[in-house]
């Protein structure tokens, strides 16, 4: 409808459309929605002509689909919301001023924004508060009062808070900080991320130890040795793709705005390092649309050109005409004046020039557009300031004594619903499959990527050239060169996930850790295809999951726990140092029990053996009563399942009770399969795990 395909009909419908009291569709056409955005948008220009110029010239770009503004512009603009995407909350070491930041993180979850946090400030755990007189319980207890403050709104609504939890590498409590989402359960509404030092960085080449800082006095309290912390690191990544890492010192170094004191944090998916209740507002520019079949050179520059600069200036106006939850944050949104012009559809464009996403040619290309970019936002920022004035803080930046309209004008975001409205791929990320399966309710959809799709109608029978190429093919350390290829443009980040196949070594994430320390760039993400417990791999051609062969021989502990109907015995084996199976029996019970224990385990190793994460399974099992409960070493064993959860968890740690459907891996809003990545978008209704709407 209106050149925009059904999957991004579905969304209009589902995320963005405007809807009465009643929740009808005031809205049914994408040109009715762009016109209300244009419109509201185009308020902040001077005199009645500019403003139906400037509408007229932004509704255009929509309806094209050559520019995207972030989500809460397309759903807030007109409706008296507010339209930025990324907000930093400072979290300070007092419980007022956490339970302050508790409400004002709800109060921009509930506009649709995502929000990052530094704990680094607030005192380790045990330490004494000389107020109370009492001992501090640390910043991973008020990272969970933030993560439940965060499940409240979200049951309010349809849309899940997104935040960003970050602890400096020199915090007492790092290593807790770094185990803390093993368990798969823990803080589900949280990325997490390490904030990395040069003194971190330099203590692991040299195979030292470094310092620990006490947030309250700045002094050291004591060291660690950087590799252990590494490892511990390394292997939480492998295990589920947290934390991730932020290269602090290098964020800012190259801080435009550095002189008006250090940056802490940064939004949900890391692309936008910001001050303490500073805000930015988002929007991307779809590459793939100016490609020409020239291939000495494939970008029309000049139309580009003409956009970048329409972008700059559509994003500056939403900073005038935006509606903030708090005075703060209107006060430095409005004082630096961050946009995030950004890229999405990179992928795409290479599939048109025929060039092979980890090639060198993409990298050129990749510098070159990026170069680009930068040049022409610039331009188009120091235009506006010669029209509109500097943002007001410029002396306290590289800018000062010139003239630019906005501190930092570039920045690469997850563009997942935004490219499923533009029709293109998700920013600058490889195709994650050509043929994908969705499964919504009892029906089954198969997209086909329309380049892939067009190639093979014209080509029947043949196979297919290397440039086909997706995210799993592509080598780990081919995505970073992309990451820092644009990064050397970029004046705020680079989001980008890092793909790791499934059989992915420790050692191959260790290996990315430490190429990202001496690369131009100022983060890293890094996912193992199924290293999660809810998701799904959603390729057209995969596989379901098959149990692992049993080697010969393993390793393996016997627990005795005693339980209503006598001791159970608790075989648990090993495999890469991970739960592999579990055997069960039981003494002095009739036969039903011991049938029943069997069964248990058998179903256990089963889950296991397929990958299911041990502490999964305990969380299915944990807390099933039964008809003879009893106590062992102070705890109650409700039953012979919540024993076997109760051994697993020793292996693993504590996990919650509670056991929720491991087959529930559907989008939370309306049941379509999600993709195996770790911000995967809803193909049906673009609802995105990384940004919650």
């Amino acid at each position: 409808m209106e050149g925009f395909t059904e999957n991004a009909m579905k969304i209009l419908r589902a995320r963005y459309f405007k809807r009465n009291a009643s929740g009808e569709l005031e809205e049914t056409l994408p040109s009715q929605l762009f016109s209300r955005v244009a419109a509201h948008i185009a308020q902040a220009e001077k005199g009645a002509e500019a403003k139906r110029k400037w509408e007229r010239r932004f509704l255009d770009a929509m309806m094209k689909r050559d520019f995207m503004p972030n989500s809460p512009t397309l759903t807030g603009a007109g409706r008296g919301l507010c339209l930025s995407a990324c907000f930093v909350l400072p979290v300070e070491d007092s419980l007022e001023a956490i339970f302050e930041t508790v409400k004002n993180a709800a109060l921009v979850h509930k506009e649709g924004g995502g929000t990052g946090f530094d704990f680094s400030r607030i005192r380790p755990q045990g330490s004494y508060v000389r107020k109370t007189q009492g001992i501090a319980s640390g910043p991973i207890s008020f990272l969970r009062v933030i993560d439940a403050g965060t499940e409240a709104v979200k049951q309010g609504g349809t849309r899940r808070g997104a935040n960003m939890g970050i602890l400096r590498v020199d915090h007492p409590d790092i290593l807790a900080f770094i185990d803390m989402k093993r368990d798969g359960h823990t803080a589900q509404n949280f990325n997490i991320s390490v904030a990395i030092t040069e003194a971190f960085i330099q203590a692991l080449e040299n195979g030292g130890d470094y310092e620990l800082v006490d947030p309250q006095t700045g002094k050291a309290t004591g060291s660690l040795p950087a590799q252990q912390v590494f490892d511990a690191m390394v292997d939480s990544a492998w295990r589920n793709g947290d934390p991730g890492l932020v290269f602090i010192d290098r964020v800012n170094a190259l801080n435009p705005t550095a002189l008006q004191g250090p940056i802490h944090a940064t939004n949900p998916c890391g692309e936008q390092p910001l001050h303490d209740y500073e805000a930015c507002n988002l929007g991307s520019i779809n590459v793939a649309n100016f490609h020409r079949p020239d291939p000495a050179d494939p970008v029309d520059w000049k139309r580009l050109g003409e956009t970048i600069h329409m972008g700059v200036r559509f994003l500056d106006n939403v900073i005038t005409v935006n509606r903030y939850p708090l005075e703060p944050i209107r006060e430095m949104a409005e004082a630096n004046r961050r946009i995030g012009l950004g890229v999405m559809g990179f992928a795409d464009l290479l599939l048109s020039c025929e060039i092979r996403y980890d090639s060198p040619r993409a990298l050129d290309l990749a510098r070159r557009l990026a170069g680009f970019f930068k040049q022409e936002a610039v331009a188009a920022s120091r235009e506006l300031a010669a029209d509109r004035g500097s943002f007001p803080r410029i002396e306290q930046s590289i800018y000062s004594g010139t003239a630019m309209r906005n501190a930092s004008v570039l920045s690469i975001a997850p563009t997942g619903t935004i490219s499923r409205l533009a029709g293109c791929s998700s920013s600058i990320e490889p195709v994650f499959a050509f043929e994908v399966v969705s499964r919504i309710l009892d029906s089954e959809i198969r997209d086909i990527h329309p380049i892939y799709s067009r190639w093979r109608d014209d080509h029947p029978g043949e196979p297919h050239p290397d440039w086909f190429v997706t995210a799993g093919e592509i080598a780990p350390e081919d995505h970073i060169k992309m990451q820092e290829a644009f990064q050397e443009a970029v004046d705020s980040a680079v989001s980008k996930t890092i793909n790791f196949p499934n059989d992915a070594t420790r050692e191959d994430i260790a290996s990315a850790f430490r190429m990202a320390f001496s690369m131009n760039i100022k983060g890293l993400t890094v996912y193992r295809d199924g290293c999660r417990a809810i998701q799904v791999l959603n390729r057209a051609d995969a596989e379901p999951p098959q149990p692992k062969e049993r080697p010969d021989a393993l390793t393996a502990v016997t627990h005795k726990i005693p339980t209503g109907f006598g001791n159970l015995y608790i075989t648990v084996t090993f495999f890469n140092e991970r739960p592999f199976e579990v055997f069960c029996s039981i003494g002095k019970s009739g036969y039903s029990t011991m049938a029943d224990a069997e069964a248990i385990g058998r179903l256990a190793s089963l889950a296991l053996r397929s990958g299911i994460p041990a502490a999964d399974v305990a969380h299915q099992l944990k807390g099933i009563g039964g008809s003879e409960p009893t106590f062992h070493n102070g705890e109650l064993v409700q039953s012979i399942p919540d024993a076997i959860a109760k051994i697993l968890e020793s292996h693993v740690g504590t996990v919650s009770a509670g056991g929720r459907d491991l087959n529930t891996i559907n989008c939370p809003v309306c049941g379509a399969t999600l993709s195996d990545e770790k911000c995967p978008t809803c193909p049906n209704c673009g609802w995105t795990r990384c940004t919650g709407t």
